[in-house]
């Protein structure tokens, strides 16, 4: 999408469209709160993961491999390498953002997440792609915090959280995230089915942690296999509507 200076939104429709989003997936904090504690961290550790990583889907990863009693070290890794889509994400909304000194974006690259991105790509213009993207964020990012914190405490409260099922809150929640993000190219379902496969696989045997390093390997494995070359098809193939001499 081409920024179009010319082309406006009502003020509005911007903050509308932004609250919602950010209220709808801000209070989905309370599970990750309570997920967090029920795999053994404390609240203060819930609250400063929530402040300074957020972003749900690594978080819960994170959390994930911790509560399963394996070395921190892989879940982090794995919680990184999943975040790591938030800097192509920086790639496209950057330009669009109009984001010119070190500073301003050092800023905005904390916040550079699947719904800020979402609001943002879909202005039409530089003004409100800028009024999207901040009022997203500061939305989402209190909301997060906020009922991370109370989700943590309440689960605190409750004593044992796996006699409410808050264990398995993580897992759902992360399959919640992820599942709208199958959407779309084939190659997608592709890859979730290779990266089950070898984490399904590889988890019996190997340390909590690492079967989600390995299933990282589908998204290569795809691209290779996608870009082999058809038979019949190559530089000296007609293309398609080229007469045959």
């Amino acid at each position: 999408m081409t920024v179009c200076e010319s082309a406006t939104r009502p003020r509005r429709a911007v903050l509308r469209d932004s609250f919602g989003v950010g209220i709808a997936v801000g209070v989905s904090g309370v599970a990750f709160g309570g997920t967090a504690v029920a795999g053994g961290l404390s609240v203060a550790q819930a609250g400063v993961l929530s402040l300074l990583a957020f972003t749900g889907a690594s978080q819960f990863a994170l959390v994930a491999a911790v509560a399963a009693g394996g070395n921190p070290l892989p879940g982090a890794i794995g919680a990184l390498l999943l975040g790591s889509r938030n800097a192509l994400y920086g790639l496209r909304v950057g330009p669009l953002l109009g984001l010119t000194t070190v500073r301003q974006r050092l800023a905005a690259a904390q916040f550079v997440i699947d719904e800020t991105t979402a609001v943002t790509l879909a202005q039409p213009d530089r003004r409100s792609a800028r009024l999207g993207f901040g009022a997203t964020a500061t939305t989402l990012f209190v909301l997060w915090n906020a009922t991370t914190l109370a989700g943590a405490v309440g689960a605190t409260a409750l004593g044992d959280p796996s006699r409410y099922g808050l264990d398995v809150a993580g897992p759902a929640c992360f399959l919640a995230l992820l599942a709208p993000q199958l959407r779309g190219a084939r190659e997608r379902y592709w890859v979730a089915g290779i990266a089950v496969a070898v984490a399904l696989a590889t988890s019996p045997v190997l340390p909590s942690g690492v079967p989600i390093l390995l299933a990282t390997l589908a998204v290569p494995l795809v691209l290779l296999a996608g870009r082999r070359p058809v038979r019949g098809t190559g530089a000296g193939a007609n293309e398609p509507g080229e007469a045959r001499r």
